[in-house]
């Protein structure tokens, strides 16, 4: 309930929560995870999107190259997962995330 909330609420996100509650409280390996929280996001996004869309959040037209290059690398990390070691998902992960956040702050 908690990454859908966030997800909701922020437009995406709801991995974040997620990837904790199911390393620490779960007790899934890092990588198990990782998969897991992609599993559960992509429905919460549609979710979310289609709210978005019926209240007349944003046009579709203006979604369709940045989804194009998200199916893409989608591929691309998917085809790379499984030769990362989890400590650098952990620190790419925290790079995104600190990236993130510095461009929320200070927009």
């Amino acid at each position: 309930m908690l990454a859908g909330t966030v997800n909701g609420l922020f437009g995406g996100g709801g991995g974040v929560p997620l990837l904790l509650l199911l390393t620490r409280w779960a007790g899934l390996e890092e990588k198990t995870a990782f998969a897991t929280c992609v599993a559960v996001i992509l429905p919460l996004c549609a979710v979310s999107a289609a709210v978005c869309l019926l209240r007349g959040g944003f046009p579709l037209a203006d979604a369709v190259p940045y989804l194009a290059g998200g199916l893409l690398g989608g591929w691309l990390g998917g085809r790379l997962f499984r030769r990362v070691p989890g400590a650098w998902l952990r620190r790419v992960f925290a790079l995104f995330l600190f990236y993130g956040a510095y461009r929320y702050l200070t927009q």
